[in-house]
């Protein structure tokens, strides 16, 4: 009987893990060496051999490839981007940038996705609970409007009318759900949404990337705040990118705005400082 006291045996037991298994001379991840997993397996194969702990069949993993290459990037204008640029200026080291980028990548800017992946859950809970997809949907808008915010995400965007990446993703999960590769539950659901927020609202209110990334993470089997950390994932490539593209520019001390913009100030006009005993 091994003595559960001793120093050796409270070590061993001060982390436990299922991902990893390393002594000297081997690594496997969920059981598999990495000599074999090395050039056979990718990036993406990676990802979701971590978080889910078994390796995808090719069809899930085209569909998370898809998802994670197109929301890398948006410029300048994101803050996350903004922020690695600002934070290089200011003499930050590339993994200090990507820190502080990651950092603001929260429930307004980058959570949009977990938010819509819980939005289509719950509709589809609904729907198991005997309700048409239109019933399911008006409920799932209205609860979320009521308990939550008004604003309903992973649909609309600020800049572009039509998010150029989301129609083409959701294509891809319609075809996949054609060959049978996935269930098709949240493709619909979020059409869905959408045509109810159009009619709602009287113009279009799209589909964007957040929420277009949620359905193949949903179609996928991903919890919610897993959708958060892949879009976290996803980005850091852009946010790289630009943290690198800033370092070779140079600059110091760049601000969000350029010189000689100034704010609009609303305060008192310039006064005196009274005398006081």
């Amino acid at each position: 009987m091994s003595d559960t006291s001793a120093p050796d045996f409270r070590a061993q037991q001060w982390w436990h893990t299922d991902i990893i298994d390393m002594r000297p001379g081997e690594i496997r991840y969920r059981g598999y060496p990495i000599e074999e997993l090395i050039g056979n397996v990718g990036f993406t194969d990676m990802v979701w051999l971590m978080t889910r702990g078994e390796l995808p069949g090719r069809a899930q993993a085209a569909l998370l490839e898809a998802a994670l290459m197109s929301a890398v990037d948006h410029g300048p204008q994101a803050p996350s981007i903004a922020i690695a640029r600002m934070a290089v200026t200011c003499g930050s080291s590339l993994n200090n940038a990507m820190a502080s980028a990651v950092n603001v990548l929260d429930d307004v800017h980058g959570g949009a996705g977990e938010q819509a992946v819980e939005l289509y859950q719950s509709i589809l809970e609904n729907q198991i609970g005997g309700r048409k997809l239109e019933a399911a949907v008006e409920e799932g808008i209205a609860s979320w409007q009521r308990e939550r915010t008004r604003i309903i995400p992973g649909f609309g965007h600020r800049f572009h009318p039509i998010d150029p990446r989301a129609p083409r993703l959701l294509e891809l999960v319609e075809e996949a759900t054609a060959r049978g590769e996935v269930d098709g539950n949240f493709v619909a659901i979020a059409r869905e949404v959408e045509r109810q927020l159009i009619a709602m609202k009287g113009k279009p209110i799209p589909l964007n990337i957040d929420g277009a990334t949620a359905v193949i993470y949903a179609e996928l089997g991903f919890p919610a705040p897993l959708a958060r950390g892949l879009f976290c994932l996803s980005r850091s490539v852009g946010i790289l990118a630009h943290a690198w593209e800033q370092q070779c520019q140079g600059g110091r001390n760049k601000g969000p705005m350029p010189k000689g913009w100034l704010w609009p100030y609303g305060g008192p006009a310039q006064r005196p400082v009274p005398h006081r005993d």
